[in-house]
This record gives C-alpha cells, structure tokens and sequence, in this order.
C-alpha cells in the first residue's frame, strides 16, 4: 500500500516538474502566457456580467409589438452611474425597491420637473404635443394624466408601448417612478437567436 502511495505522489511530482519545464521554455512561456489572458479576460467578464447587468425575461405583452413576451434581455446597471434616465429609454424598475419586487419594462416619457397631460389620446409635455418616433397605438385610458400629473425632481412618467394593454404612471398602482428604483437600461436581447442585438429606443 505504502509503495503505491510512494509511486503514485512520484508520478504527481514528476507531473509538476515536466509542466514546470515546459512552462519555462521557449515554446511553453508563450503558451503559457496565452492561457493566462485568457483566464483573466474570462474571470473579468464573469465580474462584469455580475456586477454591471442583470438578465430579465418580458413577462407581459405591455411592450408589444416594440418587446415580446418571453424574449430575454441584459439591463445595463452602470449606465444610469454616470448619465440621467433620458426620454424614450426603456428601463426597468421596481415598483418600490424591494429586493424580491417583480421587475417591469417600460418607456420614459416624462422627465423630472415636467408636466405630463394626455387629451384625446394625446400627450402633452408641460403643454406641448409630444411626438413620439414611432407609431404607436392612440392612448385610450389616460388615467391619472387626465388632469396633468406634475414629476418631482427624481421621478419619472413611464408608459408600455402597448399603449391600452399597460399598467404604467397612469395609474395608481406604479404612478411616477422614483430614480433610485430604477434598476436600469433594457440594453441587449439575448433571446431568442433571431432577435439577439442592442434595442434600439
């Protein structure tokens, strides 16, 4: 028993001895070096992933048709460290920051200070039509912005693309968006294959 162990711990430290000779010579440094890049290129991405996003699945059609239900995305959580939430983003939040909070998806429409009112189907940024990029479905509830909804200086009027099929700022249960319950900016679609890309506001 005692010479297995003894012949199994020579093969381990003639194992360690060859890698060591081949690591310090001409042709294994280079090698070497290659792998360790790559280790550390891995480990830093792996940190980044963690740390600057977070993936999410849509789990309600209020983005369609801009968002569907069950694609997958990355939200970008460094990007609001350095610049403000802008109009026509589309973030995600909690409704009150609470670690196990559901997450929604939608579109900011109204700035901090600003007067948000929706006539007719309309909508009225401190008095003045806003037009929208695209063509989206004509507002047919305007809830609370019916009599004009005032954001303080760290909220947000956000609203679904799926204009009468969203739970957004027009109604009591999200109202306005306070800036630090913003987890981020839906930035990347990694699912499904076909629609992998950066999402363009």
């Amino acid at each position: 028993m005692r010479k297995k162990r003894k012949k199994k711990i020579q093969r381990v430290e003639f194992q360690r001895d060859t890698a060591l000779d081949f690591i310090k010579s001409e042709k294994g440094r280079p090698v070497f070096t290659w792998i360790f890049q790559i280790a550390v290129t891995l480990a830093l991405a792996a940190v980044v992933a963690i740390f600057f996003f977070q993936s999410i699945a849509m789990e309600e059609s209020s983005m369609e048709p801009t968002l569907l239900t069950g694609e997958r995305f990355f939200i970008n959580k460094l990007i609001y460290k350095f610049a403000s939430p802008d109009r026509g983003d589309i973030i995600a939040f909690t409704k009150d920051g609470s670690d196990d909070a559901t997450i929604h998806i939608k579109r900011i429409i109204g700035l901090p200070g600003e007067t948000i009112e929706i006539r007719d189907g309309i909508i009225y940024i401190d008095g003045q039509v806003y037009q929208e990029d695209e063509k989206l479905p004509q507002i047919t509830n305007p809830g609370l912005a019916e009599d004009g909804v005032s954001l303080a200086n760290d909220e947000y009027f956000v609203l679904g693309d799926n204009r009468n099929n969203s739970e957004d700022s027009r109604f009591a249960e999200v109202q306005n968006i306070n800036e630090k319950y913003i987890k981020g900016k839906v930035w990347f679609c990694i699912y499904p294959a076909d629609q992998i890309g950066f999402i363009k506001n």
